[in-house]
């Protein structure tokens, strides 16, 4: 089932997401619908929080970024199938010189910056299984799995951009939170909450 992404604004993305059992409620079900919203959305990342639950889960499917021809081409092979979900994800270490890349994300519609971070990350979490462990990863899929992860610490990749920037993008932000954004996915937006 497809889900509503949740907009720009509203309190669910400011939540540090909180750890799940094996028992949660529906979670097998939970997380085929984020990766159907995911896909629908043509997302590469989509975080619980953004569908409104304040979790720490997040699925990731880099393989649209695989048709990057300015990539590496063994970039783009790890980057095609590699699909995973993270639960209660804990990111040990962040390492390298920062690098910049173009972001987005679903629930900021229309907005994309230039964003720091490190290129190889170290990371202790499960899948479906419960069965924890700890992988590294880098270049995109660190990036992508960076920027997922700070959802669940309810983080947004606009909190980390200058502040002459984030006064640009400040109108668009607003029209986001009052749902003044038009989107090819269903979304829900913050001011709908209030009855405005």
């Amino acid at each position: 089932m497809i889900l509503p992404i949740v907009g720009y604004g509203d309190p669910v993305l400011r939540k540090v997401g909180e750890a799940i059992t094996p028992d949660y409620p529906n979670l097998k079900e939970t997380i085929a619908n984020m990766y159907e919203t995911m896909y629908n959305a043509y997302g590469v990342g989509l975080a619980a929080p953004q569908v409104g639950m304040a979790i720490r889960l997040f699925v990731i499917d880099t393989t649209p970024f695989s048709d990057d021809d300015d990539l590496p081409s063994e970039e783009q092979k790890d980057l095609k199938g590699f699909k995973k979900t993270f639960i209660n994800a804990k990111i040990v270490k962040e390492e390298g010189e920062e690098w910049s890349f173009n972001e987005g994300c679903l629930s900021i519609p229309d907005v994309r910056e230039d964003v720091y971070r490190k290129p190889t990350v170290t990371i202790e979490y499960c899948e479906e299984d419960f069965v924890m462990k700890t992988e590294v990863f880098d270049g995109l899929i660190a990036r992508v799995i960076q920027h997922e992860y700070d959802h669940i610490e309810g983080v947004l990749f606009t909190d980390k951009i200058s502040s002459l920037k984030k006064r640009l993008i400040q109108k668009k932000l607003k029209n986001i939170t009052e749902g003044k954004t038009f989107q090819e996915y269903r979304m829900k937006f913050a001011a709908a909450k209030k009855g405005r």
